[in-house]
This record gives C-alpha cells, sequence and structure tokens, in this order.
C-alpha cells in the first residue's frame, strides 16, 4: 500500500509531509579515557545558523535555528518536485558529567555532522601501595 502511494504523481503535495523527520536531530556520545564526543547531525545547516552552549548545571545545547529556507528568486517558481524535508529548528540538550574540563570545550560543523569535544579532567592518580606508620597519638 505504501508502494502505491508513492507511486502516485501526486506524492510530491503528500512526500514532505510524510517522509518530514521529528524536530530532534540524530546524534552519538562517546566517552573515551581524554574527552566525551558528541556528534550530531546537522544536514544542510550553515556553520551560522548552529549554537553550541554550555549552560547551569554543565548541561550542553545545541540548537539549530535555520535562516530563510527557499532562497527569494525560488519563491515564484513552479516546483515540480519537493522531497527534500526543509531545514526545522531543533534543540538538544546533554547533560555532561561533572569531570569535564568546561573552559576547553570545542566544536565543530563538517559535511552536515557537528562534532563537540569536551575533555576531561584528568582522574586523580592513584596512591602508591604503602606502608603507614604508627605512633601513639593521632
Amino acid at each position: 500500500m505504501a508502494g502505491a502511494l508513492f507511486a502516485d504523481p501526486f506524492r510530491r503535495l503528500l512526500a514532505p509531509a510524510v517522509l518530514r523527520r521529528s524536530g530532534s536531530p540524530a546524534a552519538d556520545w562517546i566517552e573515551t579515557t581524554s574527552a566525551h564526543i558528541i556528534r550530531v547531525d546537522v544536514p544542510g545547516f550553515e556553520q551560522e545558523e548552529i549554537k553550541v552552549l554550555l549552560e547551569e548545571g554543565n548541561v550542553l545545547r545545541v540548537k539549530g535555528d535555520p535562516s530563510s529556507s527557499v532562497p527569494p528568486a525560488e519563491k515564484d517558481a513552479l516546483w515540480h518536485l519537493a522531497e527534500r524535508p526543509e531545514k526545522e529548528a531543533f534543540s538538544r540538550r546533554f547533560g555532561l558529567p561533572s569531570d569535564v574540563k568546561a573552559d576547553q570545550i570545542r566544536a565543530q560543523v563538517k559535511n552536515g555532522l557537528l562534532t563537540v569535544v569536551a575533555p576531561k579532567e584528568s582522574p586523580p592518580s592513584k596512591p602508591k601501595p604503602r606502608a603507614i606508620p604508627l605512633s601513639s597519638r593521632l
């Protein structure tokens, strides 16, 4: 049945509504020994349209606010096919652990992928085994 719907010549009118993604882009969060790495899919977004903020409570917020998605020259044009969804504003929040070096968080957008690297504090060194001297007073 779905095949019949999309084979219909009027699918260009229905496809954007049927195929529209949820407002939340896909993300991966990886923890290495030295950093937390968060990757968020942001296809079609320009660097100026994305904001990465560190909020109170070590919460990392990623926002996408698209500019006008249809260039003025295309507004009066006759569209024959419209399958690609319009960019939608989004916001994702990630509660970072307390071992993150907040002042060293970096972010980059490349090929539709936002990568945020949050370095971790180096763990305290393990105490070396040693004999504890005994005394008659504390």
